[in-house]
């Protein structure tokens, strides 16, 4: 199961084990068998005839709305969020070598939260304004935390620290804004602050497919670069890295993945932190940064976990952030456990 072999295409070439290769295939069927089922879901009862006919453009108009208006914009968004929240977890826990290194643990979320509560206080709410904002409030949180962090050169766990107070700080910040700021503007921010799916459409989706897309371009280089960092900045050094202009890089990097999440569904945690975890667990990666499976294990829980926000309770739609934030903490208790054990 864990013979490895190379993919070929031109001048390019993947050194993958089969164990990879058959878990991602099966992740990526589980991903599509939860779309359909999400597609037949709902108050409007549909079967997957009625999406064969809307593929072959024979339903319904009623039918049509329903899939291509209502229900696709927000299970294609729930996949490609989940990706990108997962890959931008994984670049940071590769970053600071540890499980912890999470943009929503580390400050990074909070700062793109901070973002967009700027941008709804100045009135500003179009999906454009609220990216700007996430991501300009992502990085500039992200760059105090790496220029607090650096004492000749980052290390992994004084950024996690450093992070977490930053984070702490900015939380403080956005309960001031909210306090201070008229009861629309507060209520909406504390709306988009739980982290939900359901106002999602088609522009917002397509916005953050394009920022999701220039990290998906920059994904292969950026992983290559990862694994060589994990084997120390010494060995990366003399295998030809600059250290600390990559660590710098990958830090932009991690950052507008979330942004792009953030700015158009709020913030929705633990998918960051969850994601990568489990991804190398499943394809037998161990410590080692693997994209393609997290962003796959990230696309297959925030799609089980809008699903059961929308009908795990009869008549009750719950944000998508708080079934995240229960699964997530249901997972670290997990962990907890499990090393608890190995320490007996």
């Amino acid at each position: 199961m864990n013979g490895v072999f190379v993919l070929r295409a031109g001048p390019l070439s993947l050194r993958v084990t089969r164990r990879a290769v058959v878990v991602c295939g099966l992740l990526g069927i589980t991903l599509v068998a939860l779309a359909l089922w999400a597609f037949t879901l709902g108050s409007y009862p549909l079967s997957l005839g009625d999406l064969t006919a809307v593929m072959s453009g024979t339903a319904r108009n009623s039918v049509r709305t329903v899939v291509l208006e209502w229900r696709a914009p927000r299970i294609v968004a729930a996949a490609l969020f989940g990706a990108a929240l997962a890959v931008g977890g994984a670049i940071f826990q590769s970053l600071t070598r540890n499980p912890l290194g999470s943009p929503d643990v580390i400050g990074f979320t909070t700062g793109s939260y901070t973002g967009v509560v700027v941008m709804l206080l100045v009135g500003a709410s179009s999906y454009p304004a609220l990216a700007a904002g996430a991501l300009a409030g992502g990085l500039v949180t992200a760059l105090v935390v790496y220029l607090l962090a650096f004492r000749r050169g980052v290390r992994g766990f004084r950024l996690i620290i450093v992070g977490i107070a930053v984070g702490a700080l900015l939380s403080s910040v956005n309960t001031w804004f909210s306090v201070k700021a008229d009861v629309d503007t507060a209520l909406r921010a504390a709306v988009w602050g739980a982290g939900s799916l359901s106002a999602i459409g088609w522009p917002a989706v397509m916005m953050a497919a394009a920022l999701t897309a220039g990290v998906a371009l920059a994904a292969p280089v950026a992983q290559r670069r990862m694994r060589r960092l994990e084997l120390g900045d010494d060995t990366a050094t003399m295998l030809g890295v600059p250290v600390e202009r990559t660590k710098l890089l990958l830090v932009v990097l991690g950052v507008t993945a979330t942004a792009a999440v953030t700015a158009a569904a709020g913030p929705i945690a633990f998918v960051a932190l969850a994601a990568p975890q489990i991804a190398r667990r499943l394809t037998g990666r161990g410590t080692s940064v693997d994209l393609a499976g997290s962003a796959l294990v990230g696309a297959v829980l925030l799609l089980g976990a809008d699903i059961a926000a929308q009908h795990a309770i009869p008549g009750v739609i719950l944000p998508t952030g708080a079934v995240t934030v229960c699964v997530g903490g249901a997972y670290l208790l997990v962990l907890l456990v499990r090393e608890s054990r190995r320490g007996l």
